[in-house]
């Protein structure tokens, strides 16, 4: 048996077969480019709280009544949200704090991620938040225990 009909020798070998040659690294990315989803979303945070802000969620009639609160009549941790927002694009912090306090952090949070977001993205680099599952229970008992204390009478001063 002669070595040509062995096996090994009719694979042919990958690094002798002409092919399309190793793959180029991507092209750079713009800066404006890279900016674009964080600037689109701040764009859309912005014409939503443009929105509320010029149709005022004080009158009755402007936004859907919050089912929770229509069938049990129970404040949810969202209760007062369109209001504080209403008030927080107008500047009144205390307003917006009285509407639903929960709701104000939220904003500042999100405002935080998305300058967060933004320098990471103009560096270049994406933006990775792990969050551990323990925070997220953390998360949903802080909502939990706001909505129930805001429906006690010794909470009605979180209620909107």
């Amino acid at each position: 048996m002669d070595a040509s009909a062995s096996p090994a020798a009719a694979a042919p070998d990958p690094a002798s077969t002409p092919g399309p040659g190793p793959v180029p690294p991507p092209a750079p990315v713009s800066r404006l480019r890279r900016l674009a989803v964080p600037v689109g979303a701040m764009a859309a945070a912005v014409a939503a709280f443009g929105y509320v802000a010029a149709v005022d969620p004080n009158e009755p009639g402007h936004y859907p009544v919050c089912p929770m609160l229509r069938f049990t009549g129970l404040l949810c941790p969202g209760c007062g949200g369109l209001r504080s927002a209403h008030a927080f694009a107008h500047g009144d912090l205390a307003t917006a704090l009285g509407s639903n306090a929960l709701a104000v952090v939220g904003y500042v949070v999100l405002a935080v991620v998305w300058l967060l977001w933004t320098v990471r993205a103009s560096r270049g680099r994406p933006l990775r938040i792990g969050v551990a599952p323990v925070y997220w229970w953390g998360i949903g008992a802080v909502l939990l225990v706001f909505s129930v204390v805001r429906n006690l009478p010794f909470g009605s001063a979180l209620a909107p």
